[in-house]
């Protein structure tokens, strides 16, 4: 199953591959539902929470399917029918299903949850009743693909105790024909399923006694107990599964996961599971510190399987005005077209420096994972501001980093931008300065007299810090250095920032180290216009680097397949309005829906 195409959320022209919010919406799932009986069984028990909420169901006769979709779906989008437990009795749907299927949801995926028939008096076939719903359901999810946005090739199941039965009999009897309707035509084989403490075996040496005995009733034969046990049915054909299971389960023991994982792995199917020491049964989402780690076991799985794409997303951080209002940010999927976040308004206001700025936002990934930015905090300050997140939502507490306070005669500390260097586990914050006094030859009177070189300090916690130094001091005025690292060499995107004659270009030098030396500035890679604020970002083999077009109060970009040969696309740009210097971050597709999904418009 190969994911195709980036997930376009970006534009007018691509909405129909975004669903923006909406509430689930209830099908039903037969126009006649087979093997029925002229039998009143009365109305279905709907028990409730303390909250009045939804929580389990039983006395089912009429099967629905509770369709949940993300806010964004892509074609490519998998699909997953969730089958609750509750020993073929009643159905969990809540802690089986509801709260499975936002999870779903939150990473970009597709949830049905399916409040199946059980075993009654109203039915001709007891034993095939449940079986007959979850093969009609997958059927009727794919025949809704196209309306759904869904991967036909990628459509799954899921259960829990009983529940797992029904998706484990599903995986092994998807083409028993048990009913004819207009949509058997359709595959009812899953192509994935996941199975969360799963009733598998119906013979008596492991089973759940109250699963066994409402599906196949009490004087079920051996050969009955043993045709219904998905263990004995796997051959080279049943989809990939996902378990998860308790050691010391004592309704449904860990010995059923077991059984079907051996059987998986002897039919040469692939398979992953699970163990964990405790929770017991019915642990839904977890109960402990250990299962609780399922969900993420189980995303991990989708992705190193296909089933769940993990493309990537483009975040940048910005400043607007004069920074007054803090951070923003706008995403794209191709580098492109950027759409604006949370309407244009601030994430994060500022609180430190004499001036309460938050210019030139650089924000970093690091090796502890966590989100590190740093920002200039005023005109004047001779310090920088710097916080972290975990989520770029939420920012540890804005502290204030005097880099050169040392320094009598530095007017300031602008742009500073942060570079990690993995081997050594290291941050270089760097930035520009103007010392007073320092390079008379490239001294100016215009512009205030400013005349920058860009300094550096290192830290590995943001605690304790380096000493100041010199990082680069190519023979002119400079600022906005930005420093990637790529096919074995450190790459400085620069600012020319000579007044007279004007130069105002972007230019680069290379390093084989971070802290340098770097090389001679390259011949200016942008046009005939002023340009600041570089911030780069690689797309495949296609090298772009975005700039602060300032005097024409709009954004551009120039774009290289070698480093030496560039062509401005600027017109090709779509950018907020007003936006202003900033650096661009790749995130997964699953980490950005995570977070922004709230502030998306």
């Amino acid at each position: 199953m190969k994911y195709r195409g980036l997930i376009m959320v970006v534009s007018l022209f691509l909405m129909p591959f975004l669903m923006m919010a909406q509430d689930h919406a209830t099908y039903k799932i037969w126009e006649t539902i087979p093997n029925t009986l002229k039998v009143d069984i009365g109305q279905e028990h709907r028990a409730l929470n303390a909250l009045g909420e939804l929580e389990r169901v039983s006395n089912v006769s009429e099967p629905t399917l509770e369709v949940f979709l993300p806010k964004r779906v892509d074609p490519s989008s998998a699909a997953v029918l969730i089958c609750p437990g509750g020993g073929y009795a009643h159905l969990a749907i809540d802690k089986e299903g509801y709260k499975l299927a936002k999870w779903f949801n939150s990473i970009g995926i597709a949830a049905m949850v399916l409040k199946y028939r059980l075993p009654n008096q109203a039915m001709a076939d007891k034993k095939n009743g449940p079986l007959q719903d979850a093969q009609q359901a997958i059927r009727f999810i794919r025949s809704h693909a196209k309306q759904w946005n869904i991967d036909q090739a990628k459509v799954g199941v899921m259960g829990f105790s009983a529940g797992g039965h029904l998706a484990a009999s599903l995986s092994t009897m998807y083409d028993n024909p048990t009913y004819r309707d207009k949509l058997a035509s359709l595959s009812a084989r899953p192509d994935f399923s996941i199975l969360i403490y799963p009733v598998i075996s119906m013979e008596d040496d492991f089973t759940h006694k109250g699963s066994q005995e409402n599906l196949l009733g009490k004087k079920a034969s051996k050969a009955l107990k043993r045709s219904f046990s998905p263990n004995t049915l796997v051959d080279a054909k049943t989809p990939p599964a996902f378990l998860v299971h308790a050691t010391d389960d004592k309704a449904v023991p860990v010995e059923n996961s077991l059984l079907y994982y051996k059987a998986l792995k002897k039919s040469d199917v692939s398979t992953e599971i699970h163990i964990y020491k405790d929770g017991g049964h019915g642990f839904g989402m977890g109960n402990t510190v250990t299962n609780k780690q399922w969900t993420a076991a189980l995303k991990y799985w989708l992705e190193a399987n296909e089933i769940l794409s993990n493309e990537k997303i483009y975040l940048f951080s910005y400043f607007k005005s004069n920074g007054e209002d803090g951070l923003h940010y706008a995403y794209s999927t191709d580098g492109f077209t950027w759409q604006a976040l949370k309407g244009d308004n601030s994430f994060l206001t500022p609180h430190i420096g004499k001036e309460k700025l938050m210019r030139d936002p650089c924000i970093i990934k690091g090796g502890d994972g966590k989100y590190h930015m740093v920002w200039t905090c005023g005109w004047t300050e001779k310090g920088i501001g710097y916080a972290s997140s975990m989520d770029l939502i939420h920012w540890s507490d804005q502290q204030y980093v005097p880099v050169m306070e040392h320094e009598e005669n530095a007017r300031n500390s602008w742009a500073p931008e942060l570079t990690y260097d993995h081997e050594s586990g290291t941050y270089m914050i760097y930035w520009a300065t103007t010392i007073k006094g320092a390079y008379p030859a490239t001294a100016s009177s215009e512009e205030n007299g400013y005349n920058h070189r860009i300094y550096y300090t290192t830290t590995k916690d943001f605690k304790t810090f380096s000493k100041t130094a010199l990082l680069y001091e190519p023979g002119f005025n400079v600022i906005d250095a930005s420093i990637l690292y790529d096919n074995g060499r450190y790459i400085m995107f620069l600012k020319d920032e000579t007044r007279v004659p004007a130069a105002k270009n972007i230019r680069i030098a290379y390093s084989d180290n971070l802290t340098g030396p770097y090389s001679q500035a390259s011949a200016p890679i942008t046009g005939d216009y002023w340009a600041e604020g570089p911030t780069s970002l690689k797309i495949d083999d296609l090298r772009i680097v975005y700039f602060d077009k300032y005097i024409d109060k709009q954004y551009g970009g120039v774009q290289s397949t070698d480093l030496i040969h560039w062509i401005d696309i600027s017109d090709k740009l779509d950018f907020p309005k007003g936006m202003r210097h900033g650096s661009v971050l790749e995130l997964s597709s699953q980490e950005f829906f995570k977070n922004f999904i709230p502030y998306m418009d």
